[in-house]
């Protein structure tokens, strides 16, 4: 379903739409029954799960639904690849899953039983259940933890779409924590290709004890600060930002950093694109899409 975003998934799905081969169906992946509906008009050759609910701060307001979205309708997913014996599943997770960890940078052997959000704890409860269905039925699992994914099309709660909309509305951004918080933004395009690349590579074994799972950090490998975001973003607008703080919000933790070693060894590629270079590539299509100097979106 669309959710909380909706404009901006009625134009994401048209454009979608126009591509040949595209097929939409509108379901709660959380009910059995469409869930396994859709498995059944498969075969599939990969099933790439990119559909949670997300964001930290607005688990505090629905957990139910975080419940229901991402372990619910994970498991459906998780019994549908199981069914239909699909080869090779590719899931989201989160870089939220290392919790409380301060040892940088990240790195997937690190431990990640601390959450600090029921959002986190839904994703690291994804990668749980992953492993035991690649553990039971031998399902090839991949987990990618996607580290602060911007650009284009992206989230309107998110930090680079509020600062934007907020300073060309001559209205003050809100930074928490005085701006003392490192993010590891990667760039959607950066993103996606590291998807594609991997998507092809199913993890090799099958039942326990050669477990086909694989969980690997998405990430740019540098954080940057956050005030250091904004003036990027003022550098791009050629404009100030009005800033108002505010405290650290429960469930944030003070910064990011991915460790992407074993992403690099497993496709010969890593998230690259400076924080500059998307940031402008983010406002050139908002003023596009929104048509406007000042406007807010709807």
């Amino acid at each position: 379903p669309q959710g909380r975003h909706g404009h901006l998934g009625g134009a994401r799905l048209e454009r979608l739409r126009a591509r040949d081969g595209f097929e939409f169906r509108q379901m709660d992946l959380a009910d059995p029954a469409a869930s396994a509906s859709l498995f059944d008009a498969g075969p599939f050759d990969r099933v790439l799960h990119l559909a949670a609910q997300a964001g930290v701060r607005y688990s505090l307001e629905r957990p139910m639904a975080y419940v229901e979205s991402n372990v619910a309708g994970f498991l459906n997913v998780l019994e549908g690849c199981r069914r239909a014996a699909v080869p090779h599943l590719l899931y989201a997770s989160s870089s939220s899953v290392y919790g409380a960890n301060e040892t940088m940078p990240f790195r997937e052997s690190d431990r990640v039983d601390r959450p600090v959000s029921l959002y986190a704890a839904t994703k690291r409860a994804n990668e749980l259940m992953a492993h035991s269905y690649a553990h039971l039925f031998g399902i090839p699992c991949t987990g990618l933890r996607f580290f602060t994914v911007y650009g284009p099309w992206g989230r309107p709660d998110m930090a680079l779409f509020l600062f934007t909309r907020a300073m060309l509305a001559g209205e003050p951004i809100r930074v928490f924590n005085g701006g003392d918080m490192q993010r590891d933004f990667t760039y959607i395009d950066d993103v996606v290709e590291a998807v594609v690349r991997l998507v092809e590579q199913a993890p090799a074994g099958g039942p326990a004890p050669d477990v086909p799972m694989r969980l690997l950090n998405v990430g740019h490998g540098s954080p940057v600060r956050l005030m250091d975001f904004v003036h990027a973003l003022e550098r791009v607008l050629g404009m100030k930002a009005k800033i108002e703080h505010a405290p650290m919000q429960p469930g944030d933790v003070a910064a990011t950093w991915a460790s992407t070693d074993a992403l690099r060894a497993r496709i010969d590629y890593a998230p690259s694109t400076p924080v500059d270079t998307g940031v402008a590539r983010f406002v050139a299509w908002y003023r596009e899409h929104y048509a406007t100097g000042g406007g807010a979106p709807a």
